[in-house]
């Protein structure tokens, strides 16, 4: 879809040498560790944000943990796409020779759409599976993986709830890197008896594309302060002025379409009271300014909790895999 007529129809040039390079230690240790751990696990459970099926989706675990074992591709926060999107995605995601189970999930709560499917479609998985080293134990590993805060330990806790009663074993939260190391398993599923092994989020060394990195951003899995919120929210709203997605307009207040950031954020603080107060040196009076980046905050936050609209980041990549073939 081309730009709207005076809206900027490409983003990130400025930001492409230095932005999106976010490899932090714990991440290094954390693939090592998932490496280690393939001899004790018999499926993996990839988790990632069904707003973004494609950006982001981390080439090393192919080369590193996918053909090891049997695959399931979880996609998380469905409630955020609208419910027309997941055959779509599935059909391009077959025309992409992708031969795993897919599995559309909201992890809110046990009772969320999808969350029931999990299980059933893991044990499909393993039964016909030789284990080897582990083919006389009756209890089965699984591994979580995905790049951060795509709803992993959400969805273990999820599972646990449902299938043993019991509360949340993992910490979750709306902050990538939550989760540091591989963790000691946890119980989900009596029977079959099931244990989840929960694992940090892993980025790609280095974000390729510039734009993947900035959904990446926008859904929350990259932290907000190593990419500057200011430029997450600017990303945002050029991608909706793009899209033509002016809902923003009527729920921000503005009289129309604006796609100048600055402005739309100086608005935001008027409105919200986002003010910040400081006494001028020069003149020793109190001045008050915009506070631009709690609007930007809460910019970004309107879209991460779904009350801009229900928004799929990735049209441009799925009318790219759909045309294939």
């Amino acid at each position: 879809m081309s730009a709207v007529k005076g809206f900027r129809s490409s983003f990130g040039k400025a930001f492409a040498k230095n932005i999106l390079q976010w490899f932090p230690g714990h991440m290094g240790k954390g693939l090592k560790q998932l490496q280690q751990q393939l001899v004790n696990v018999d499926c993996i459970i990839e988790v990632h944000d069904a707003r973004i099926p494609f950006s982001g989706r981390n080439e090393l675990f192919k080369s590193t943990l996918l053909g090891a074992r049997p695959h399931i591709l979880v996609l998380n926060k469905c409630d955020l796409i609208e419910k027309d999107m997941q055959p779509r995605i599935l059909n391009a995601l077959q025309k992409g020779a992708y031969t795993s189970d897919v599995i559309f999930t909201d992890c809110r709560t046990p009772q969320g759409f999808g969350v029931t499917d999990v299980i059933p479609a893991v044990t499909n998985k393993l039964k016909d599976v030789y284990r080897y080293n582990r083919q006389d134990e009756k209890a089965f590993n699984l591994l979580i993986i995905g790049v951060p805060n795509v709803g992993k330990s959400s969805l273990i806790n999820v599972l646990r709830n449902y299938y043993t009663k019991k509360k949340k074993a993992t910490k979750v939260g709306p902050i990538a890197g939550i989760t540091r190391s591989v963790l000691t398993k946890i119980q989900v599923c009596y029977k079959p008896p099931l244990y989840l092994l929960d694992s940090p989020g892993i980025l790609e060394p280095q974000v390729k594309d510039v734009e993947d990195g900035f959904r990446l951003a926008l859904c929350a899995s990259m932290q907000d302060h190593l990419v500057g919120i200011t430029n997450i929210a600017d990303y945002l709203l050029y991608w909706l002025n793009k899209n033509e997605y002016f809902s923003y307009v009527e729920i921000l207040g503005l009289k129309e379409p604006c796609d100048n950031i600055v402005e739309v954020l100086a608005f935001i603080a008027v409105k919200q009271n986002f003010i910040l107060k400081f006494k001028d040196p020069a003149t020793g009076r109190l001045v008050q300014r915009p506070d631009i980046l709690r609007g930007a905050t809460h910019f970004v936050k309107l879209f991460r909790r779904g009350e801009l609209g229900l928004f799929f980041l990735d049209s441009d990549l799925l009318d790219a895999q759909s045309n294939r073939l």
